[in-house]
């Protein structure tokens, strides 16, 4: 494996610093650094932009996005221990690299970035899909970020790009493609990681849409949409009655078939019943 940058390969950043990864905070290390600077390729071109970065762990994304020539990178990290690793990186890229130990769900990192920004994580597994859906449903549109190039196990990226009638649609799907063209970039096998998950990755690239693909209030479509899919096998009228008493009345209006089930509904159409509720 050759070397991105002068620091030490990442097994002996581990070793050095004793950070096994904890399955409570969701981690597992990808510790081939051809690999992250494979992943942080998948961005773009990164020279005249902020990337914010989320579970950095030892800092092999980190390193691959300012190898790659990251104008910044604002790196958010839960876990302590890995502070002092990150601080070799930070002290390696001067004035590139700004580490926040603390929670994603809790830190609003707007005001430590400059536009254009990027978003590029091997997300923890405990976290990822939430922070996903939080990045697809600001109130305002566009939103803060162009893109986001970030790592899920396969069966959520394979959600986030499934397309109607498929087993993994769903919200995650909708949500994703209403707002952003979703598409898979990367795999990467469980033996990638250490430890190796159970399961394998991959690598999902969205760049944000200028508008969304069809107007809806993003609450109103989040909310209707997980009710939906929340009981899939149900027929639309049966699984939405809780959300308006004319709910047959409102499906029909928005070009659907009351008796079908939610797998079976366009995009196109999720919006059209969202738009038969007031905000």
């Amino acid at each position: 494996m050759s070397a991105i940058d002068t620091l030490p390969p990442l097994r002996d950043v581990i070793e050095t610093h004793g950070l096994s990864a904890r399955k409570s905070l969701g981690q597992n290390f990808l510790l081939d650094l051809n690999l992250t600077a494979k992943i942080a390729r998948q961005a773009g071109d990164l020279s005249e932009a902020d990337v914010l970065e989320i579970g950095p762990g030892p800092g092999g994304l980190t390193r691959g996005l300012l190898a790659e020539g990251a104008r910044r990178v604002l790196a958010i990290e839960k876990d302590a221990r890995c502070m002092p690793a990150l601080e070799e990186i930070s002290a390696a890229y001067p004035g590139r690299l700004q580490v926040i130990n603390g929670d994603a769900l809790e830190i609003n990192p707007l005001s430590h970035l400059t536009p254009p920004i990027h978003v590029a994580a091997n997300l923890p597994y405990n976290v990822g899909t939430e922070l996903l859906v939080r990045w697809l449903t600001p109130k305002e549109w566009p939103p803060y970020w162009q893109s986001l190039t970030l790592m899920f196990q396969r069966e959520v990226a394979e959600r986030i790009v499934a397309q109607p009638g498929s087993k993994a649609y769903g919200r995650l799907a909708l949500l994703a493609q209403w707002r952003a063209e979703a598409k898979i970039v990367m795999s990467l096998p469980p033996g990638a990681f250490t430890p190796p998950p159970k399961v394998s990755s991959a690598v999902v690239h969205l760049t944000a849409l200028a508008e969304p693909r069809f107007p809806a209030d993003a609450a109103t479509l989040s909310r209707i949409v997980a009710a939906a899919f929340n009981q899939r096998r149900k027929m639309l009228r049966a699984a939405l009655k809780g959300q308006a008493p004319d709910i047959q009345d409102r499906l029909i209006a928005a070009g659907i078939d009351p008796t079908e089930r939610a797998e079976q509904v366009s995009l196109e159409q999720f919006c059209a019943l969202a738009r038969q509720f007031k905000k």
